[in-house]
């Protein structure tokens, strides 16, 4: 039975990293005393180790010791004994790029899907969709699928913004990006609001956190869903 924290963002403003959901990670990751990390989306371009040192110093709050896939001589077999999984944000196409060339994106997906617990945030949230197309990310690497987890039949905009109406930028919004997307594609999006994340149990999906989230269906108008909200119904 999958057991997933999905997660909009790993920080909140004027807060430090995943303090917001360390009281969720504490019960989400009860039974681990270490957590497998995967930092291959490198955001900022750090280094693998400074990604997993700054994860580790969170996760040390909830007394779990956090290793990095990296570090693994066969990252497989890592994957498939993990107690549980971190997959940390940065950029998208980096990190899908990396599951490929190391071999691990479908035995990551067999792995949760057998209930292992999972936490994703931004870059680690997006590729729990069935494809990392409505990420917000610069396409800095081409990795040879688009195709990601399929821990939820929907798709996700992590870091959610709405439109500013005072703003004078010209620019695309959100909503005009996954309206291009909806063009083309037919999955439903589901625009996460940070300090927003979806719990997953077995094929049961629910909005949590304080705000809402706004869900856009192809030839549909847009659809606020409130915190609490069941949505298995998406496919």
């Amino acid at each position: 039975m999958k057991n997933c924290i999905i997660a909009s963002t790993s920080t909140l403003y004027d807060g430090e990293y995943l303090d917001y959901l360390l009281p969720e990670l504490q019960l989400h990751f009860k039974d681990c005393k270490t957590v497998l990390f995967i930092p291959f989306a490198r955001p900022g371009g750090i280094t693998h180790e400074e990604y997993t040192s700054k994860a580790s110093a969170a996760f040390a709050k909830i007394n779990i010791e956090l290793k990095g896939v990296h570090t693994f001589e066969n990252q497989k077999e890592a994957v498939q004994n993990a107690e549980g999984f971190f997959t940390g944000g940065g950029n998208t196409f980096l990190l899908v790029t990396q599951l490929y060339k190391n071999n691990l994106m479908d035995v990551l997906a067999e792995t949760v899907k057998k209930g292992v617990p999972y936490l994703g945030t931004s870059a680690g949230s997006n590729i729990c969709g069935l494809t990392m197309q409505t990420t917000n990310d610069m396409p800095i690497i081409y990795p040879p699928s688009f195709q990601t987890l399929g821990l939820i039949p929907f798709n996700l905009n992590p870091h959610y913004l709405d439109p500013d109406t005072q703003s004078k930028h010209m620019g695309e919004t959100r909503e005009t990006r996954i309206k291009e997307f909806h063009a083309f594609n037919s999955l439903p999006v589901l625009g996460l609001r940070e300090g927003s994340w979806l719990d997953v149990k077995g094929e049961k999906i629910t909005l949590k956190g304080d705000l809402q989230a706004r869900l856009f269906r192809q030839n549909q108008l847009p659809e606020e869903i409130e915190s609490g909200s069941d949505l298995s119904f998406l496919n």
